[in-house]
């Protein structure tokens, strides 16, 4: 337990006066050198800034929290581009969120157009890491999966691409919402591959779907849910979902009804099972009561606006992950060659 306290990074969103709090962490596994996972958990609400006024008040004035965003990004192309594909990716979302959130919560846009919103916000975040990459030769090629879920009282949104997973977790039943965009998904989905080979097929870390990458556009996965009092979102990267799988996590849950505690448990699973991957978790607990107010976002800003240039980036022979462009005139390598007599 020591190792915990000492390596992994984590966040609590812990008023003791709300009964509906999240909690996150990150840790770098037990193989790697660095982290190239990262995530973002955030209250969202309406907000003024004060430019100049003679009443005696904050520059800063804020309503009720309206809504939650959760995110987690799992980065590869070495191990600072890959660090750098997935802040990048989030600090793109959330800027973008941030301008949608407001017409959203004042009924101003339809569902339908705003779920396009979102959809539009992950290609234009895709756009943001693809530019970055050709700005800088050393960090062609990087990218991210990433995974938010965002929540407005009782509906829960979430946006995908990769293969980070978001799982609802209501009464006894665990459910996977996200599709893990890997050619070894695809292998199963195709009758070629059966389902308790994919964790182990080689390729189950080849992505098909990502953010940035060598691919020219990204396909948005969007879901829409109706929350109730009690579930749970549990956001991760492959780092935890290739060691502990959906019974194991309902086990956790059933067993640790803290956010926090229920992370760290989840995260020692993932290292005894081996931890060969950087590891993340995040997890909100709903409780149906409306949300509280919260600054945490308010003082996030200012490092979402703080651009310090990035210092060179050396990207490291190892590269367990890799994506494939199925947009390219060239043939994808065919997984399902394998599956066939002599390969026909």
């Amino acid at each position: 337990m020591a190792r915990l306290e000492d390596e992994f990074s984590s966040f609590s969103d812990d008023n003791p006066k709300d009964d509906s709090h999240s909690f996150g962490l990150t840790d770098r596994g037990l193989k790697r050198q660095n982290n190239q996972d990262h995530f973002l958990i955030a209250r969202l609400n309406k907000s003024m800034r004060v430019l100049s006024t003679s009443l005696p008040v904050d520059t800063r004035l804020h309503g009720r929290d309206y809504g939650e965003v959760i995110v987690v990004a799992d980065g590869m192309g070495g191990h600072a581009a890959g660090e750098m594909a997935s802040r990048l990716a989030i600090r793109h979302l959330i800027q973008n969120v941030l301008d949608k959130i407001h017409w959203h919560f004042h009924g101003e846009v339809e569902e339908a157009n705003f779920i396009e919103s979102l959809k539009s916000i992950l290609r234009t975040t895709h756009d943001r890491v693809l530019a970055e990459a050709q700005r800088h030769i050393e960090k062609r090629g990087m990218g991210t999966t990433c995974t938010l879920a965002y929540v407005v009282w009782p509906t829960l949104y979430v946006l995908h691409a990769g293969d980070s997973r978001c799982y609802l977790i209501r009464d006894r039943d665990c459910q996977q919402i996200t599709t893990d965009q890997t050619l070894a998904r695809q292998m199963v989905e195709a009758g070629g591959l059966a389902p308790e080979e994919e964790q182990t097929s080689r390729w189950s870390n080849v992505l098909w779907n990502v953010i940035g990458g060598n691919g020219e556009g990204v396909i948005a996965e969007v879901h829409r849910i109706e929350l109730q009092p009690d579930d749970i979102v549990l956001l991760c990267t492959d780092g935890l979902h290739r060691y502990v799988n959906r019974e194991l996590l309902l086990q956790a849950v059933q067993q640790f009804d803290s956010p926090d505690v229920l992370c760290k448990h989840l995260l020692e699973l993932a290292l005894q099972g081996g931890g060969e991957d950087n590891i993340t978790i995040a997890v909100y607990r709903a409780s149906g009561q409306s949300l509280l107010k919260s600054t945490w976002i308010d003082d996030f800003e200012t490092q979402l606006n703080s651009d310090s240039p990035e210092d060179s980036f050396e990207l490291l022979e190892d590269k367990p992950r890799t994506t494939v462009d199925l947009s390219q005139g060239d043939d994808p390598p065919d997984p399902l060659a394998e599956t066939t007599p002599d390969g026909n």
